[in-house]
């Protein structure tokens, strides 16, 4: 019989503090989506408005004064986006990257993309709420949060070849799989409670895709920089950034999908 005073292996060490900072994120989560309307407006303004921060500060962590001003400044832009969208304010989106670019010595087309990119996200998830209504943003959250459950957990059970060690040297092809399959299951049970058809499972996966993307996407910039993590805001987790970078990745390709794609079946 093991000894209960025996340490936990050392790769599920970090289990207990990412549950606990995943229940916490979850309640305040699932409190904004559920009262949507201003709440889960403030929430997205907020989320936003810090992983632009976080982004200046893996770019230029010498000077907070300055990202702090960036993060004000989004959270400015986005309240009035948000508050009545015309096509041209759409442009006012450029302000944050261009002010960013010209503050900036190094990583000038690094910032401007990802800047751009997240305010584009924080704004298409907002809508997405307001167009589309609660169910569906519940799924596009459960697709994002499952393919993580699934994926660490696989990650860390089965291991195996890597998916892409040259940029994210701890994500294995069981975690990537397990995230597609985890989707898929999310497909499956809001296709028996929607209007959605079996084009609904395909979707999860590539959605889960795109989701994984966004995560990619963060680690080579992380890679790129030099830093194991976007910030230390919280508890097992790193930054924001850490943790919604999968749900930027697929906020964004669900804009695409929604916007330009008919796709049968699916009830958007």
């Amino acid at each position: 019989m093991s000894d209960p005073n025996t340490p936990a292996p050392a790769k599920w060490d970090d289990l207990t503090v990412r549950l606990i900072s995943s229940a916490f994120m979850v309640v305040i989560g699932a409190a904004g989506v559920i009262l949507g309307g201003i709440w889960f407006q403030m929430l997205v303004v907020f989320v936003t408005a810090v992983v632009v921060w976080e982004l200046w500060m893996m770019i230029r962590p010498s000077d907070p004064t300055k990202g702090m001003l960036l993060a004000a400044l989004v959270a400015s832009v986005m309240s009035g986006q948000l508050a009545q969208t015309t096509p041209w304010g759409l442009l006012l989106f450029l302000v944050v990257p261009v002010i960013g670019v010209t503050q900036l010595k190094t990583e000038r087309k690094t910032f401007f993309v990802f800047a751009l990119a997240i305010q584009i996200a924080g704004w298409g998830l907002v809508h997405f709420r307001v167009d589309y209504g609660f169910t569906w943003l519940l799924w596009l959250m459960s697709v994002v949060i499952v393919t993580d459950i699934f994926g660490y957990f696989a990650g860390k059970s089965f291991g195996g070849p890597k998916f892409w060690p040259a940029i994210s040297p701890k994500k294995t092809w069981s975690g990537t799989l397990a995230g597609w399959v985890g989707a898929a299951l999310v497909g499956f049970v809001f296709m028996l409670f929607t209007d959605a058809g079996l084009w609904i499972i395909v979707i999860s996966m590539v959605l889960s895709f795109a989701g994984q993307m966004g995560d990619i996407a963060e680690s080579a910039l992380k890679r790129r920089m030099g830093v194991k993590d976007s910030s230390t805001l919280i508890p097992g987790h790193g930054g924001l950034f850490d943790r919604f970078d999968a749900l930027l990745g697929a906020a964004l390709f669900l804009i695409i999908l929604a916007d330009i794609f008919d796709v049968p079946g699916v009830v958007f």
